[in-house]
């Protein structure tokens, strides 16, 4: 049940991967009013009961405050993963962008905020047994993102304790797939493979071998489910952090399953040692300090979801992956510039 009646929610981000899952699944709530989108750039088609901002969340001459005037809640998504040879750039959307939101949001008189922090804000952790959201959020330091997801768990600690009466949420998915997000993910960490060589080695059958390193155990989570966890937050009473992901866990052995591969064992300093290679010649976005994170991170506990918002994902990790690889063969997209596919031809 909702605390208190949701007209207006403000929603940054709103054109990316989880931007659009959100705002479909808040436009479709007969409870929301208005949802206020904030993007840098704006989609091709709007959904209904949306209104929109085309604004960096960095700049300083963008009035935030006055876009949150009177929302109910504001969801924070707006994020930047590029370029991740120039970090200060990223730390100037994400860390300082973020600041900026939340002071906005306080300004503004925001019953509630909702923020997208990850799976990366965690520290190392175990990979046998999952972890709650009580463990330390420190991140990765090697890794801009997860450098920054964790500064910003910091930011909101004290945030929380200036603002009591705020209630704030700290959502924690693991990584986030659809098929519509498949073009942006390629091109954000995919580098210069084209759409048509991922597609082919996306299609079971088509690659023989997947490198089996140990430690490469991790989490997904289908985007449209994270929405559903958004909304649920949006418009119930729960305040704090929560981890979100979908069984099972994934590992290399999974992806050659369904890939129709089989795998030959590669030591995971080898591996680092090709993706670093790639990624100082601009062949790979994907730093491989990120590759670092990965094999640390722990496997999270989804528990208090359940309990406190209700929530359970929908698909599991094989549909959730099995998406983004059909994303990948079809190179899908979807009407908003960073979501953007491959061109229909007629």
């Amino acid at each position: 049940m909702s605390s208190a009646p949701v007209r207006r929610v403000v929603v940054t981000g709103a054109t990316g991967n989880v931007g659009t899952s959100v705002v479909s699944v808040l436009s479709e709530d007969p409870q929301i009013d208005e949802i206020h989108c904030v993007a840098r750039r704006m989609p091709h088609r709007a959904p209904e009961k949306t209104t929109w901002t085309a604004a960096d969340i960095a700049d300083e001459e963008y009035d935030l405050a006055a876009d949150f005037a009177g929302a109910s809640a504001v969801v924070h998504l707006a994020w930047a993963f590029q370029p991740t040879h120039r970090p200060p750039e990223t730390w100037r959307t994400n860390v300082l962008g973020s600041m900026r939101v939340f002071e906005a949001a306080a300004r503004a008189g925001v019953p509630a905020l909702v923020h997208a922090s990850s799976v990366g804000a965690y520290s190392p952790g175990p990979k046998d047994h999952k972890v709650a959201e009580d463990w330390p959020t420190h991140g990765w330091p090697d890794a801009a993102y997860c450098r920054e997801k964790a500064y910003l768990e910091r930011v909101l600690d004290g945030f929380e304790r200036d603002h009591p009466d705020m209630r704030v949420v700290r959502m924690r998915p693991a990584f986030l797939f659809k098929e519509e997000s498949a073009s942006e993910q390629r091109r954000i960490f995919g580098g210069v493979a084209t759409p048509a060589q991922l597609g082919k080695l996306a299609r079971p059958g088509l690659l023989p071998v997947l490198p089996d390193i140990p430690g490469l155990r991790f989490q997904v989570l289908h985007t449209d489910d994270a929405a559903r966890a958004y909304r649920l937050a949006v418009l119930g009473e729960a305040r704090g952090a929560f981890n979100l992901a979908a069984e099972p866990p994934v590992d290399m052995p999974f992806l050659a399953r369904l890939l129709k591969a089989r795998t030959v064992r590669m030591p995971a300093a080898a591996a680092r040692v090709a993706l670093g290679t790639g990624w100082r010649l601009r062949l790979v976005r994907a730093s491989p300090h990120l590759f670092d994170a990965v094999l640390g991170l722990p496997l999270m506990d989804c528990g208090r979801a359940r309990e406190e918002l209700g929530w359970r994902p929908e698909r599991t990790a094989t549909e959730a992956v099995g998406a983004l690889l059909s994303g990948l063969r079809n190179a899908s997209g979807a009407p908003t510039p960073p979501l953007a596919g491959r061109p229909k031809t007629a």
